[in-house]
């Protein structure tokens, strides 16, 4: 809080003089310094955030493109399997 004090005095040949004084209770102005640290490292922070979330992003990508993979392969496997038992069946039993 900031207090303004006006005195005012008299002399003996009748002239007036004023005195002005500012008092404070010690607030601090500026401290500038801190605060842009706190936005670096706020800014670094988000910065971070979005580079490990756009790694998993890519982690989850590559993920599934592996269970497609795997899908095609089973699904390959599938059809030379049943291939081979056709082959083992007309052995067993030729059809005309």
């Amino acid at each position: 809080m900031t207090e303004e004090r006006i005195t005012e005095h008299t002399d003996e040949a009748g002239n007036t003089h004023t005195t002005h004084t500012i008092v404070t209770d010690g607030e601090r102005k500026g401290g500038g310094g801190a605060t842009i640290l706190l936005v670096i490292v706020a800014i670094v922070a988000i910065v971070a955030a979005v580079l490990i979330f756009n790694n998993m992003s890519g982690a989850e990508v590559a993920k599934d493109n592996a269970i497609g993979d795997a899908a095609g392969e089973v699904g390959e496997a599938a059809n030379q399997a049943g291939d081979a038992i056709e082959g083992a069946a007309d052995r067993v039993a030729p059809t005309e």
